[in-house]
């Protein structure tokens, strides 16, 4: 038993290096890294100006993505609903949603969830552009909306 244990030992020793140099490997391989000065930024047609750098995925596409989003300063979408959920964090400026007729304003360092399908408005305040980080786990959508009447 003494004869297996000391050879056992520096053996399993041996293995755990390995595997640890090994995971680290797969770990510093799947390294995602975007410094400011290497994203690339795409202007959605038809937008008025709004611009997204892709950091995963695409937000054009039809995929999970991870996206920031660049919406000028005083920038609001039509009436329109995502047809997927959608995890927006902000980082400069304050944005905005309305929904049922509730206006919530998001400052930077805010965090929100918007149900797919959920009707609403949305855009960013005046006084400065809006920098958002998005995430999907399918493609980006908007779908405009008619705005319904209010009943008298």
């Amino acid at each position: 038993m003494k004869r297996f244990a000391r050879h056992a030992l520096p053996l399993v020793a041996m293995l755990a290096v390995i595997a640890a140099c090994t995971d680290q490997a797969l770990i510093k391989k799947r390294m995602i890294s975007f410094p400011v000065s290497e994203l690339e930024w795409i202007e959605l047609p038809d937008s008025g100006g709004i611009k997204y750098a892709n950091v995963r995925g695409d937000l054009a596409g039809e995929s999970p993505y991870e996206a920031l989003v660049l919406f000028p300063a005083g920038k609001s979408n039509p009436y329109h609903y995502h047809s997927r959920d959608i995890s927006t964090v902000v980082m400069q400026g304050t944005f905005y949603a309305v929904v049922d007729g509730e206006r919530t304003e998001y400052p930077a360092g805010s965090f929100y969830f918007l149900p797919g399908r959920l009707d609403h408005f949305s855009g960013c305040a005046e006084g400065q552009d809006c920098l958002l980080f998005q995430y999907q786990d399918e493609g980006f959508d908007l779908v405009p909306q008619k705005v319904k009447a209010k009943a008298d």
